[in-house]
């Protein structure tokens, strides 16, 4: 066997490693019967955050489909949240592996980035085509004409407000496909999806388990509804023969520690991002908040109740599982901070919504 045998173009092809057919079975590349050609090398550019990067893997079911054997590589900040299972190599974001894409071919790069890193890598990676954002005179830019209106979007709060149109079917959009509900991709691990199978089935003893997000990360507090409503909510489901689970990380631990000793409900603690995705894969509902929790739930098809007031809520994609519910006063404070108003929009969506909501939807 010599250089000239070796099938650089198999999709099982590592590079420095032998290759799953060899390690497994012994194949060898000349006489191999499980060499299979690459049909496209694809790149996807998504750095943060961790629920932006959940939220764009739908982009990776659309490629498989279009392109069984093609390759697809992601460049991110958050690797360990990516599919194994489905996207080829997974590239952390450092010098290291920015100067490794720049000297591969791709056949299709695509940024989803509006940062400059992202945008300047763009510009220099070897692609037939390239989608998204990049980088001209200065400033981001359009790769394609496609990416032009997602751009001005976060340039003008108008405009944003105006648009119609989900994260999905802009994102798609932008690749020059039509969004047709395809499907989050997310892991589960095994072991940590028996552990929690087995503690919550223990405390909900047959009951529907609601897994109750209550925080929102510290960026945008305005999302956060009122504490006495979460008590109220949890004592209601309790009544009803609901097995509410508070759930959250190290942000919401204090506060939710409080709920668990106010109300009695099960508060797990917190865990390890993959752990986290077990123990919600175990429940029945999710009522969250816009947050990483949002994603997730959606990744594992759980239907959500999820409450909206200052972004468009047509950004959001269900698929079909649950309900929005924004404040019946509205919101003024559009991407904001910190509420223009006396009393919180977020009060005026009420516990009794939120029950029938969940209700409706088990």
């Amino acid at each position: 066997m010599n250089l000239s045998k070796v099938k650089f173009d198999c999709k099982y092809f590592i590079g420095d490693f032998p290759c799953k057919p060899n390690k497994e079975r012994n194949k060898i590349c000349d006489s191999c019967d499980e060499y299979t050609p690459v049909s496209k090398r694809i790149l996807i550019i998504k750095l943060g955050a961790i629920g932006d990067v959940i939220r764009t893997t739908p982009l990776v079911v659309k490629f498989k489909d279009l392109y069984p054997d093609c390759h697809i590589s992601w460049l991110t900040h958050f690797p360990d949240i990516l599919s194994k299972k489905n996207i080829d190599q997974i590239y952390k974001w450092n010098f290291t592996s920015a100067y490794i894409l720049r000297n591969k071919k791709f056949d299709i790069a695509i940024n989803l980035d509006k940062e400059f890193e992202a945008c300047s890598l763009l510009n220099e990676l070897q692609a037939e085509e390239k989608y998204g954002f990049s980088l001209k005179d200065n400033h981001m830019a359009p790769a394609t004409p496609a990416a032009e209106h997602k751009l001005i979007t976060g340039l003008y709060d108008s405009v944003s407000q105006a648009n119609t149109k989900s994260y999905l079917e802009e994102i798609f959009e932008i690749c020059h496909f039509k969004f047709n509900f395809e499907e989050y991709l997310l892991d589960v691990d095994p072991d940590f999806d028996s552990k929690w199978m087995k503690i919550l089935g223990d405390k909900a003893n047959g009951k529907k388990i609601i897994g109750l997000n209550t925080g929102c990360g510290n960026r945008w507090l305005t999302r956060l509804w009122p504490t006495e409503y979460w008590i109220e909510l949890i004592q209601k489901l309790q009544q009803n023969d609901y097995c509410p689970v508070v759930l959250g990380g190290p942000d919401e631990d204090a506060q939710n520690k409080i709920y668990a000793e106010k109300t009695g409900c099960y508060y797990p603690g917190t865990y390890s991002l993959q752990e986290f995705i077990a123990l919600t894969n175990n429940t029945d509902l999710i009522v969250t908040a816009v947050s990483m929790m949002m994603h997730i739930a959606t990744g594992l098809k759980k239907p959500m109740i999820l409450f909206v007031n200052i972004f468009n809520k047509n950004e959001f994609e269900l698929y079909n599982r649950g309900e929005i519910i924004s404040p019946s006063s509205g919101c003024d404070c559009y991407y904001g901070t910190s509420c223009s108003r006396e009393r919180h929009c977020m009060r005026d969506i009420s516990v009794e919504e939120v029950y029938g909501a969940i209700w409706r939807n088990l």
